[in-house]
């Protein structure tokens, strides 16, 4: 834990600054084509006083949050009534909380996380005083940083509650206690508002987010908050934006190449992605993490750790000619005849278990449209066309449509309440974003994880397994929190 308490007074000494730049500039390595730091030297003396330098501590804030997502999103996927974990990480899915080796695998997840706000800390205390560099680049990498920052929170207090709130004004402190789950949503909103006024329209390079991404994460946090005519407000800026829009797709192959695929620079559907690249310890850690030798979908086999049950009510109630459906594949690898893997990601030409090429969706188009779907129906207290249609784009998308043309798979306004919208909604986001991280968040923000984790998997959530436990280091190490009053119920 002590790696995210550098202090600004120390940055001024050379060995400090050589550290920095070792960061900022080798754990980039091997991401030239998509977040090219120049020059590859810095000189020490001059840190933080070019674009270049401020660019290079901007791409490190990269590194723990792309090594952090993929685990996230594999182990998020075993907390829902659809998936399951394999081994150690079948405990995720017994809804009974952690236990001290999945304890430690959380502790390590936070720790990424705060490597991440520490190195976002570090450019928005230093950019702006870099007067050498032109006032737009400052606030550019400001903009982008508070934007990492603001999402790398949310996913902390979406799945730990309350965290400690460490900023570029506190950098300094070694203690800091734990904020409330209300403070640190102001926080991240105050973040967002910095990024959407800062980031440009579109990407400097692929991966970089812009004011398009920060709208669709205030959408989202909106959504999370209550505060359905802010979400819709945003959600519809993307949509009228005319930058983005689903890809069409006709068959498993297409949603795997063309939308999912080792091979995509960007496509329009990408919100806001993040990056890596076909090369030994740089790539995407989820192809590996789910595919099957049998498959040949990926050509170093895969470790299968999370997977599907073709017995489950979500899935034997899920409608067959569902393109997203079928990249579930039925492998008994010895638990039992119903069990599938799936194939959404597939890499044939990955180096190594750890150079999958494919990026990993943090915001798509399709949810730009879910969003405002939901927030538009839950604000206006009625279902829309124009909610309606959101919803069907997503929808026709999936059975090999056109998205933008009326099909017959449509939903109808008729016999459509609002209740029954909201649920279709809520399903179709299951359907869409499976390996996505969305589906328990999901059911956490609406409280009905309960009622579809005894549906479809015929157990109980115990009250600790919805926060993940705060890490034993970090009560310790930060005396500003207290160990039993700042645990998370359970732990």
């Amino acid at each position: 834990m002590k790696t995210y308490h550098i202090k600004p007074k120390d940055i001024d000494r050379p060995g400090i600054k050589v550290l920095l730049m070792a960061m900022a500039l080798v754990m980039l390595a091997g991401c030239s084509d998509l977040l090219e730091e120049e020059p590859k030297t810095v000189v020490a003396e001059n840190f933080y006083q070019t674009a270049a330098d401020i660019e290079a501590a901007t791409n490190a804030i990269y590194t723990p949050l792309r090594n952090v997502r993929s685990e996230q999103v594999a182990v998020l996927s075993a907390h829902t009534d659809w998936g399951y974990g394999r081994g150690s990480r079948a405990q995720y899915n017994d809804f009974n909380g952690l236990n001290a080796t999945n304890m430690n695998t959380a502790a390590s997840r936070w720790t990424m996380f705060y490597e991440g706000i520490r190195n976002a800390n570090l450019v928005i205390f230093y950019a702006p005083k870099s007067e050498n560099v032109q006032q737009e680049v400052r606030d550019r990498y400001l903009a982008e940083a508070s934007f990492l920052r603001a999402l790398t929170y949310f996913d902390l207090v979406r799945n730990w509650g309350g965290v400690p709130l460490r900023t570029a004004e506190n950098i300094e402190q070694k203690d800091v206690p734990k904020a409330s789950v209300a403070e640190v949503y102001e926080f991240i909103l105050a973040d967002l508002l910095v990024a959407e006024a800062g980031l440009p329209t579109d990407p400097a390079q692929p991966g970089r987010p812009t004011s398009w991404s920060a709208k669709t994460l205030l959408a989202d946090v909106y959504l999370q908050l209550e505060q359905y005519d802010s979400a819709r407000v945003k959600a519809r800026e993307v949509m009228d934006s005319g930058q983005f829009g689903l890809i069409p797709v006709q068959s498993v192959e297409d949603i795997q190449w063309e939308i999912f695929g080792p091979d995509l620079v960007s496509s329009a559907e990408e919100v806001f992605y993040l990056k890596y690249t076909r090369q030994s310890a740089q790539g995407n850690g989820l192809p590996w993490i789910l595919n099957h030798p049998s498959t040949g979908l990926y050509n170093f086999g895969g470790a299968y750790a999370h997977y599907g049950d073709s017995a489950n009510p979500f899935y034997t109630q899920w409608n067959d000619a569902d393109l997203r459906k079928q990249l579930w594949i039925p492998v008994d690898f010895g638990l039992g005849a119903t069990t599938l893997v799936n194939g959404k990601y597939v890499e044939p030409e990955a180096p190594d278990n750890t150079g999958a090429g494919n990026d990993l969706p943090v915001y798509r188009y399709a949810e730009v449209l879910l969003l405002f779907a939901e927030a538009d129906a839950r604000a206006s207290g009625t279902v829309s066309s124009e909610a309606l249609e959101a919803l069907n784009q997503v929808h026709r998308r999936a059975y090999g449509l056109d998205p933008t043309v009326a099909g017959e798979v449509d939903f109808s306004l008729a016999g459509m309440p609002l209740e029954a919208f909201l649920d279709t909604v809520l399903q179709e986001r299951a359907y869409e974003f499976q390996f996505e991280g969305k589906r328990w968040l999901d059911l956490k923000r609406l409280g009905r994880a309960e009622e579809f984790v005894s549906e479809n998997k015929g157990i109980s959530i115990a009250e600790k397994h919805y926060l993940w436990p705060i890490p034993v280091n970090e009560l310790n190490y930060n005396q500003a929190m207290d160990a039993s009053s700042d645990q998370n119920p359970g732990y």
